[in-house]
């Protein structure tokens, strides 16, 4: 018995694990127990007995035993013993994942049951009435969880049982028609053996309807009747549920007086969630039309009026949307007085309540149409179908007696009166056009009136969120959305653009008209306005600028591969563009064609010149044309057109790079007068411009498969051109086209922008670095300082070292930190410059409250020793005693709080042994051992040397000894080498040395190195040989052998930037290989020879 017990608790824990976990293979599960069941129904109602008690929540377990000699009355009171109530939770009311399916699966279990037993067992007087009999015992129990469990599972028994009724009755049906016409047969042709089957199976079927009648009738009045007025809401909410479902499965039986009484008792409910079941359960009837006859025994009209009103918003809008069914069932079933109660509610601040009362006075006023409106279908404006819909709105705006609060009217109304009240055309003719013969002109205030509303509804449809008072703020809009508001206010604009100024002149003496006419223009796409200007007298012929267009096309695309130069191209493109700028009105695709076309020109003259002897006045004529263009373009570049900006930027991006001072190179020494190094205000706009269109944020947007995949498609191609431009720029820092300061404002952007073009911004600091380690590492001080001012202009001194945005600064310095790599001795002097740099930065603003508070920019320190760990440690040591300069006694006393950048920062500087110098050497013998150096590796004496060298602290003042490390080194180390005057790859003309450049003292290198110029046609190999130092950036190695690997490893001879991760490899194939590569700036096919 024991045994047999314990394998019917297995069974029946499996089955109420089963649905616990809501698996989708119910059926299955039901067929497995019906097999059970057939075997041995007693085990399997035992099991099904048992599955019950345990939804319930109850740890009691009915045993065999039990089951055969106890009264279901003495079972329930058994398990109500060993119910633990403690707790108050049970599977229907708990919360968590595991349980959050769990009545949905209940439910299905049951009707599957039911339906998977509805030829066979449900018939044997057995099954049905033991879980009948149980259930009904269990919904009367003192003890919620059973009532809860077992109210609902009657329910849903009865619910399939009534599905099982409504087939036998159809079954019936038909069986009855086939017998009628096997029947009406002639006697010759009459089947008699048909006929008795059709009899017996009627018989049958009737016997089966009423046993499923009994069964309903049983759990009706022994669950229903009692369970309907619970004292828990949630079980009379169900209740309430299932009626509304039997009322609309099987109407012949349920919709009538006897089951709709308790639908009408039960909307007094106290509860809204009572309350609104009711009105849920009526809607599901209402929305069959044919019910509607049944229905008009239930007396809807005050009960539901009155529940418009209801202090639950969620029920008084399931009742206006009730009163809505109603309406379109049967317009005399609500009175005019029940319908102007619910008008007003358009004006209610909860949304919900207000749209569903609009589509109620819609459906009410403005749905019918008269059958001579038919004809006026096809019309538009005074004679279209909407016009007397508009005066309607009109009339029913001033009845209503709220003239303020037009806004709520049309958003009440706009989900299901869009097209009326975005008809604008109508609007403007009603008020611009005389009546017609027989119609009734609008009287000053109904204009007023109609001018309020049409405001209302063009803000509605530009700004695309509700009024003041009504919805919680703004939300994010879809694409599909962002496309209709596009598409609204390019209409507004073309449409108010014309009749604007003539309804001004109609109403100008009208103070309160022209108040609202005159705030249209702010809901207007100013892009459409001001360059078409949408007046017709002054818009350009559409066949002279399409002819124009073409031609400026096809001259453009000959001029890419052939030398049009004879024609004298350029003045006449100079002429377009100038016009284009005065004018403003310039279509902006000639615009662009024109600027391309006058850059091949240039390219086209500088061409002839470079291959053949030119003139002095052959390069002087060039040298105006050029900077001509490159004013223009700036000009251009404060288009309001983004196409055109963009395209402005990337030809005076190019222009820059070809005609820098390496234009010079390759002996071409007699083109230095076309040697053009842009002013601050165009290097100032050329970095305002990537600022304001290359780091700026991109919205994800939810849409439908085929518009996400559009949407998708466009951020790709978005991006691919952002980081073109941002590409051509850092051209120009590598290059020293502009200062490289500049680099300080696209720097700083390198961890927010990481995904998109991370990569671009670590080479440039790579390069830039080859360039001028010194320069560079002051760059990178100057983005961190910008960050850091920034950061104390939003928050004030008293910022929190803990906040993120700080934080975010010190992991951008770390970030800046890893790129100098593993070869301290290589950025030795750069490192020292950027301390120092940093340094004088934090105590630049002295405290106004006195010494004894510190510096203002006092917290830049916790920064700065993020590049301590760069130090050598006799540098460590020099800046410290530099730090000490600018420390007062007191400052070294102080242990406060705010002091404590102060301390980490000396600690940083202070911490360190030998560990820095074995790092060094360990970082020497590592690239000495790379292939990629083919450099031998350093003897054991030089090794001797780097240990043992030391830089001391000098105190004359003269200006020979005002180094800020001395020059007391006897030894020379190959690795410690005099900084040349051109530390660009690049040839430039020699400057005097700069006092940064004096920062750190070290010796001359004891082989001559020559700086040669760049050549352009040169690849990223030769660009990195000078300096193949190895940038680790987010790496950490975990022993000597991966530090050499990663030395070995690291390859800079060619870069390629590619998309971030998250892109696919589709994506990333469709970007240039090289954005560094100044090949790709002039294409030999265009100038026919090799330039550089």
């Amino acid at each position: 018995m024991n045994g047999h017990h314990q394998q019917n608790g297995v069974e029946n824990m499996m089955l109420f694990e089963v649905v616990k976990m809501g698996k989708s293979a119910m059926q299955s599960v039901v067929d497995d127990w019906i097999e059970s069941y057939k075997h041995d129904r007693d085990i399997a109602l035992l099991d099904l007995i048992n599955f019950f008690i345990q939804c319930s929540g109850c740890k009691g377990v009915v045993t065999a035993e039990m089951f055969r000699h106890m009264q279901n009355s003495e079972i329930i009171r058994k398990m109500t013993e060993e119910f633990d109530e403690d707790s108050g939770d049970y599977p229907l009311t708990m919360a968590g994942p595991q349980w959050k399916k769990f009545k949905s699966s209940f439910c299905e279990f049951i009707g599957v049951l039911v339906r998977q037993c509805q030829y066979s067992i449900i018939y044997d007087e057995y099954m049905m009435d033991t879980v009948i009999s149980l259930l009904t015992g269990l919904s009367d129990s003192q003890v919620r969880a059973f009532r809860h469990t077992s109210t609902l599972a009657a329910m849903k028994l009865m619910t399939a049982l009534v599905n099982v009724a409504l087939n036998l009755s159809i079954n019936m049906d038909n069986t009855q028609r086939q017998y009628e016409a096997e029947r009406n047969k002639m006697i010759g042709k009459r089947a008699n053996e048909r006929l008795e089957l059709l009899l017996q199976k009627r018989k049958e079927l009737q016997e089966n309807q009423d046993e499923i009648e009994n069964m309903m009738n049983a759990i009706f009045k022994g669950v229903f009747v009692h369970r309907y007025r619970d004292a828990i809401a949630e079980i009379r909410a169900i209740c309430i549920e299932e009626i509304g479902i039997w009322m609309k499965m099987y109407s012949d039986a349920f919709l009538n007086d006897s089951y709709l009484k308790y639908v009408g008792w039960t909307m007094h409910d106290k509860q809204g969630e009572v309350r609104l079941k009711c009105l849920t359960a009526l809607q599901g009837l209402y929305y069959n039309k044919e019910l509607n006859s049944k229905l008009e025994l239930l007396p809807v009209g005050s009960r539901i009026v009155s529940m418009t009103l209801d202090k639950e918003y969620d029920v008084a809008v399931q009742a206006i949307k009730l009163l809505t069914l109603v309406l379109q069932s049967s317009e005399e079933v609500l009175t005019a007085e029940d319908c102007e109660n619910v008008y007003h509610l358009v004006y209610s601040a909860h949304r919900p309540v207000a749209v569903a009362a609009g589509e109620f006075l819609f459906k009410k006023l403005f749905s019918r149409r008269d059958p001579e409106e038919d004809g006026m279908m096809k019309r538009r404006g005074r004679q279209g179908p909407n016009a007397n819909l508009v005066k309607t709105l009109v009339f029913f705006f001033l009845e209503s007696e709220l003239h303020e609060h037009a806004a709520y009217l049309v958003d009440s109304m706009w989900d299901c009166a869009t097209e009326l009240l975005k008809d604008w055309e109508c609007m403007n003719s009603l008020l611009l056009e005389e009546p017609l013969s027989g119609e009734e002109a609008l009287t000053d205030r109904q204009e007023s009136a109609l001018i309020e509303i049409m405001l209302c509804t063009i803000r509605q449809a530009a700004e695309c969120h509700p009024p003041v008072g009504r919805g919680t703020g703004k939300r994010v809009l879809t694409a599909k959305e962002k496309k209709t508001q596009l598409d609204d206010r390019t209409k507004i604009t073309e449409l108010f653009a014309v009749a604007l100024p003539q309804l001004l002149a109609k109403y100008s003496v009208d103070a309160e008209k022209v108040t609202n006419l005159l705030q249209l223009p702010q809901y207007f796409d100013l892009e459409i306005y001001t360059t078409g200007r949408l007046e017709k007298g002054e818009e350009p012929d559409e066949d002279d600028a399409y002819q124009v267009l073409s031609t400026l096309k096809r001259i453009t695309a000959f001029h890419n591969a052939h030398d049009l130069s004879k024609w004298d191209l350029f003045a006449c493109n100079y002429k377009l563009l100038k016009t284009g700028i005065e004018n403003g009105d310039m279509p902006e695709q000639i615009v662009i064609h024109a600027l391309q076309c006058t850059h091949y020109v240039i390219l086209w003259q500088l061409a002839k010149i470079t291959e053949s002897s030119s003139t002095k006045e052959d390069l002087l004529r060039l040298k105006k044309q050029m900077r001509v263009f490159c004013q223009i373009c700036q000009h251009y570049l404060t288009n309001v057109n983004t196409t055109v900006k963009e395209q402005a930027f990337t030809i005076l991006c190019d222009i820059l790079m070809i005609f820098s001072h390496q234009i010079m190179s390759g002996g071409r020494d007699m083109l230095e007068p076309l040697v053009y190094t842009p002013d601050s205000s165009l290097q100032s706009e050329l970095l305002s411009f990537i600022l304001d269109h290359v780091f700026i944020e991109q919205d994800d947007d939810n849409n439908s498969a085929d518009g996400q995949q559009e949407d998708e498609a466009s951020k790709i191609e978005a991006l691919h051109k952002r980081r073109n431009l941002l590409a051509a720029f850092c051209k120009l820092i590598v290059y020293t086209v502009v200062e490289m300061n500049t680099a300080a404002d696209i720097f700083k952007q390198y961890m927010k922008y990481y995904n998109d073009y991370g990569d671009i911004i670590k080479e440039t600091m790579s390069k830039t670095r080859q360039i001028d380690k010194i320069q560079c590492a002051k760059t990178l001080i100057l983005s961190l300082q910008q960050l850091f001012n920034e950061m104390i202009q939003e928050n004030g001194y008293n910022f929190d070292r803990s906040s993120s945005t700080f934080s975010g600064i010190k992991e951008l310095a770390r970030r800046f930190a890893l790129t100098f790599g593993l070869d301290q001795l290589k950025t030795r002097e750069a490192i020292a410059m950027l301390h120092k740099d940093g340094i004088e930065f934090a105590f630049k603003e002295p405290n106004p409250q006195g010494e004894s508070h510190p510096p203002l920019n006092l917290a830049f320190l916790d920064i700065l020793s993020e590049f301590s760990s760069k130090l050598l440690r006799q540098d460590k040591r020099t800046v410290y005693v530099y730090l000490e300069k600018f420390m007062t006694f007191q400052m070294s006393l102080r242990r406060e709080d705010v002091w404590l950048p102060l301390m980490s920062y000396r600690n940083s500087l202070l911490a360190g042994g030998d560990d820095d110098t074995m790092s060094v050497i360990s970082g020497i013998s590592s690239r000495g051992s790379t292939v990629r150096s083919k450099k031998s590796k350093p003897s054991t004496g030089k090794r001797k040397v780097v240990e043992g060298m030391q830089l001391s602290l000098t105190e004359e003042s003269s200006s020979s000894d005002s180094m800020w490390l001395s020059r007391e080194q006897t030894l020379h180390t190959p690795v410690m080498m005099q900084t040349p005057q051109l530390t660009s790859t690049i040839m430039r003309e020699p400057k005097r040395l700069r006092p940064e450049d004096s920062f750190m003292s070290v010796y001359p290198m004891q082989t001559e190195h020559h700086q040669t110029p760049l050549d352009y046609n040169r690849r990223g190999t030769s660009l990195m040989e000078d300096d193949e130092e190895p940038i680790v950036e987010d790496v950490m190695m975990s022993s000597e052998g991966r530090i050499e690997d990663l030395n070995e490893g690291m390859d800079f001879d060619t870069m390629d930037i590619d998309l971030p991760p998250s892109k696919n490899r589709r994506e990333r194939t469709e970007l240039k290989p090289d954005f560094f590569d100044p090949a790709s700036i002039m294409d030999e096919s265009v100038l026919g020879v090799s330039m550089f």
